[in-house]
């Protein structure tokens, strides 16, 4: 019988809920100045733990995804079926404030598609906020997961929100470790050297832990507008 991506690659054991979905959103909450009672949306939702936590600051949640295993944790919001590869965004123009997406737009053949749809549906000053692996810091390991189609960079990142109409684009690179976004010169400091590094310099034995893992993983972290 076929099974569910989300089964498969996010399930329980080898990835399970920990309180880092909250600690993202409440960073990106304060970080692109969100407010309470924005209707977001976030494509390609999953398992709705990131998508809980915006609701848990205040934030009116919508998911989108091919299944709807993000019922299970996100109880008031609404989740819909898509296709995205197929099917638009079931929504009417100009419907969302913000439009959310993390390790998404890599797994498409044609990720314009997407980004057309997140410009329709976005109100005049909307906000999309994008998550996706920085291609020369994984090139390695990036097809590990058979289902990625596209890689971006930086300067293809940037393209894509420009060519769809997006204005104020900024881009960064992005750890996915807590410690490291608190502002103070220790953390820039240990920041910076694991840019040049790729790397923290931690026993093997500790290599297995999900924490390790992320500092390897560098991110790009896109913010847009709509105008």
């Amino acid at each position: 019988m076929k099974k569910d991506y989300v089964e498969v690659v996010y399930n329980n054991i080898d990835r399970p809920l920990t309180n880092y979905p909250n600690k993202l959103t409440k960073y990106l909450f304060d970080k692109y100045e969100l407010k309470k009672e924005d209707k977001l949306l976030e494509i390609g939702c999953g398992r709705g733990e990131f998508l809980q936590g915006f609701v848990n600051l205040g934030i009116k949640g919508f998911g989108v995804d091919r299944s709807d295993n993000a019922k299970k944790i996100c109880k008031n919001s609404e989740i819909k079926i898509t296709d995205l590869e197929k099917e638009k965004i079931p929504y009417s123009d100009e419907y969302f404030d913000i439009v959310y997406s993390k390790s998404l737009i890599e797994h498409f053949y044609y990720p314009e598609k997407i980004f057309e749809e997140i410009f329709r549906v976005l109100k005049p000053g909307g906000k999309v906020i994008t998550l996706t692996p920085d291609w020369k810091n994984t090139v390695k390991v990036f097809y590990e997961d058979y289902t990625h189609r596209t890689p971006f960079t930086m300067n293809s990142l940037n393209d894509i929100h420009l060519i769809n109409g997006f204005d104020d684009v900024k881009i960064e690179k992005f750890r996915q470790l807590p410690i490291l976004w608190e502002k103070n010169i220790y953390n820039k400091i240990l920041l910076t050297l694991s840019y040049l590094t790729n790397t923290f310099l931690v026993p093997n034995n500790f290599r297995k832990y999900k924490w390790v893992k992320f500092s390897k993983e560098i991110m790009l972290l896109s913010f847009a507008k709509k105008k």
